[in-house]
């Protein structure tokens, strides 16, 4: 299961940028691995805060994470929503590559002064009480895409997922698609990527999600929109009728004299995130003519239709070049 950001620095949903990072330098300072050179349980501490700081630190990264919930690393959606389009980057500062996010400051986090060089009994010129770094390297990051269903993106759920690791090994892994994730979304799972060396930790799996066009629903942002077909007696009169959603079936009322073109809302009905926010449902009606199989039926339909257009204005009088 996805670990909670929040929970992992201790601090509310709410908290403000100041409590993050004050948060952060605190467990910084408890867990750096300097002062655990041999307890691995601090070393994996350290880069779980160090994951979490580097996600909510950002207010964009923030607000992604909190739309789709822990598991989504706040990477974004390509295009005009907002968040990153580009192609994977190789690494540096942004929290995408194998650097893994922002530089800690050691001389703020310990206080500065000199404390930290005396801390481990060094000095600037690195002498005689100076200890070896480890050799340990962190393995690279590997990208893979993936195409899940339509209703798997709107509802949430998992999936499987075959990952080639190098030397032609391929394992399948689960993947948790977040409530909502829209299209060319980017995910990074952490430490599924190939393995370190010397006891480093494994990269990062990058993971582009791609999502199958659907043949009744088509999404734009969080609205869902889809055609409604009515009859020619429901649009005159108006009528309820039965709309699926992907929240259940709604009774969505046609107003009298409803024309084919026009949409009708019905919100809160489509796209919903973890965090609770929800799109609309937009259903634009489409008028359907009565096949009449009996010829005087269908003239008596014809000569009402005249009539009522004798009474009405042309419907194609604002069409001007």
């Amino acid at each position: 299961m996805a670990e909670d950001h929040y929970e992992t620095l201790g601090v509310a949903r709410t908290a403000s940028a100041e409590d993050i990072r004050k948060a952060y330098r605190e467990l910084a300072r408890k867990y750096h691995p300097d002062l655990h050179p041999d307890d691995d349980a601090a070393k994996d501490k350290f880069k779980r805060v160090q994951n979490a700081f580097d996600v909510l630190n950002d207010p964009s990264k923030r607000e992604m994470y909190d739309r789709y919930g822990p598991g989504f690393e706040g990477v974004g959606p390509g295009g005009p929503q907002g968040g990153w389009s580009g192609p994977f980057p190789g690494g540096g500062s942004s929290g995408f590559g194998g650097g893994g996010g922002a530089e800690i400051d050691l001389e703020s986090l310990f206080g500065g002064g000199g404390g930290f060089e005396q801390l481990f009994g060094r000095t600037a010129g690195g002498g005689r009480g100076s200890r070896r770094r480890s050799a340990a390297q962190p393995g690279q990051d590997i990208e893979a895409r993936v195409e899940v269903p339509f209703r798997l993106a709107i509802e949430g759920g998992k999936t499987e997922l075959r990952v080639e690791r190098g030397a032609g090994k391929t394992e399948t892994i689960s993947v948790t698609i977040p409530q909502g994730v829209p299209d060319a979304a980017r995910m990074r799972l952490r430490g599924q990527g190939l393995p370190g060396s010397g006891g480093g930790p494994a990269g990062d799996l990058l993971l582009e999600v791609r999502i199958q066009p659907d043949s009744v629903f088509r999404r734009s942002g969080d609205t869902l929109e889809l055609h409604l077909p009515v009859t020619l007696a429901e649009a005159i009169e108006g009528a309820k009728v039965d709309v699926p959603t992907p929240w259940g079936t709604i009774a969505l009322r046609i107003p009298p004299k409803t024309s084919s073109g026009r949409k009708l809302r019905a919100a809160g009905m489509g796209v919903r995130h973890a965090n609770g926010a929800k799109g609309d449902l937009i259903a634009e009606v489409q008028i359907m003519l009565p096949e009449a199989s009996d010829p005087a039926v269908a003239a008596r339909l014809l000569e009402a239709a005249r009539e009522a257009q004798r009474e009405a204005s042309d419907p194609r009088a604002t069409l001007r070049w």
